[in-house]
């Protein structure tokens, strides 16, 4: 079987990550901006003031995404871009920008995902608190409005937002993101729970003010666990992990995803979480829990689950030696069927794979190209994992590569490499990696050439 007909192949990429013109044009600061200047916050002292200067290469770069083969590309907007102080006054030249982009990708045949927040927070409303103002889900509502009432002429496929786990987990309570706080469980709860009630209230809005027929998804990491072995006992602790709150880890799943798509906290999680969480309002729960199309989920790599002797799930070890990528993530192909299965089987939405790549040690060679078999290679067997899944009955809508270009990857700078375009920083002179021609031989033949 493989993947059906309609399945949607593209690659992404984020605002911060690769448009620079961080002070251009009346854009207004955001936390990742602001975070950038504080000695020590990103290695080497990096920041995403010029980053790929995607805001001026905007048409080389579609014109790239059509070279690669993309049916769709995965975009986020810059919402300080778009609101300098946060709400109120719009800046024309931010949707301008996002209006070209967006008509650009279409001439090129590219069907634009819209994601609308991927941790570029505004720094003016950051200071008003941030996601632990109980106005937040209000600004993030009237940001949509204003990018949707611009845009859904045309952009029809919506995400509201991209990873909480990350946004809350490591820029409120670890600090190594941004906004670069360290708070207490109570306090990062609450911005959680405001989070989650910005995407339902953001869904209202996109819902409200689309002039075409609206397809709507949300983000998050799918925080996956893959049995240690075939046996149907791993299957099931696996399936039983993957949904696990345990330990107060902000990087589970079923916390981030229960109240979007079952209307409920997780029971494990408000016990293990119990006295942190926030007082929850009588209607909250249902403006979470709006109607939504497909479950996106960020899948990169896996842990190892297995039963343990009291029954109970229990984490197994790797393998000595494992297979790492150049971030020293383990390379675990199994995620990209495990994990769909388990979140199509508990939530029942079609699944996209919103991103999922790695990072490689590439430079130029001798031959002014960009080798990079392990980037082949590692996709390959992911994406033949996700393909298992769609034969095994998996509603798999589509699968986006991250990323399109190398980009500024966060607290790590510009030393991690995920693009399947390599960018020298330097000059900005994009190069096309092998793994970019390899990735279009599998958009042409629908994944068929993977066996």
């Amino acid at each position: 079987m493989g993947f059906s007909k309609e399945f949607v192949w593209g690659a992404a990429a984020s605002s911060y990550q690769i448009e620079g013109a961080a002070f251009e044009d009346g854009k207004g600061l955001s936390v990742w901006d602001t975070c950038c200047d504080w000695l020590g916050f990103v290695k080497d002292g990096d920041n995403g003031k010029v980053a790929c200067d995607h805001y001026h290469k905007y048409k080389e770069d579609v014109g790239i995404m059509r070279e690669l083969g993309l049916k769709a590309y995965r975009l986020s907007i810059s919402w300080p871009r778009i609101m300098p102080d946060g709400t109120g006054r719009l800046s024309e030249k931010g949707l301008d920008f996002y209006d070209k982009l967006v008509d650009e990708l279409l001439s090129n045949g590219i069907i634009p995902y819209v994601t609308l927040f991927h941790w570029d927070y505004p720094y003016e409303l950051q200071n008003r608190g941030g996601w632990l103002n109980s106005d937040s889900p209000e600004w993030f509502a009237e940001y949509t409005s204003a990018v949707v009432k611009r845009l859904s002429d045309r952009v029809t496929h919506w995400m509201t937002q991209n990873e909480p786990q990350c946004y809350i987990g490591l820029g409120y309570k670890t600090g190594e993101h941004a906004p670069g706080l360290k708070r207490g469980l109570r306090e990062c709860f609450k911005a959680g729970h405001n989070s989650l009630l910005g995407h339902g209230k953001a869904t209202m809005a996109i819902r409200a003010n689309a002039k075409k027929a609206a397809i709507i998804g949300y983000a998050p990491v799918g925080s996956v666990f893959c049995p240690a072995t075939d046996a149907l006992a791993d299957i099931e602790a696996a399936k039983e992990a993957t949904f696990s709150v345990i330990d107060q880890n902000f990087f589970n799943s079923s916390w981030w995803l229960d109240p979007v798509y079952l209307g409920s906290y997780p029971e494990q999680g408000l016990k293990a979480f119990e006295g942190f969480v926030p007082d929850i309002g009588a209607n909250d729960m249902k403006i979470i829990n709006q109607p939504i199309d497909f479950l996106g989920v960020n899948i990169y790599q896996a842990n190892l689950a297995c039963k343990g002797e009291d029954g109970k799930p229990k984490m197994a070890e790797r393998p000595i030696g494992y297979s790492q990528t150049a971030f020293k993530w383990p390379v675990v192909p199994e995620a990209l069927y495990w994990g769909p299965k388990f979140f199509y089987e508990r939530y029942k939405k079609p699944i996209l794979i919103t991103e999922n790549g790695m990072a490689n040690a590439d430079w130029i060679a001798v031959d002014g190209k960009v080798h990079d078999p392990q980037r082949i290679d590692f996709l390959y067997r992911y994406i033949r994992e996700f393909k298992r899944a769609a034969t095994d009955g998996v509603d798999a809508m589509g699968y986006f590569c991250w990323s399109f270009i190398d980009n500024f990857e966060w607290a790590e700078g510009y030393t991690q490499r995920f693009g399947l375009t390599y960018v020298d920083f330097n000059t900005l002179k994009r190069t096309i990696k092998d793994s970019g021609y390899w990735y279009r031989s599998v958009i042409e033949t629908n994944g068929e050439n993977i066996i």
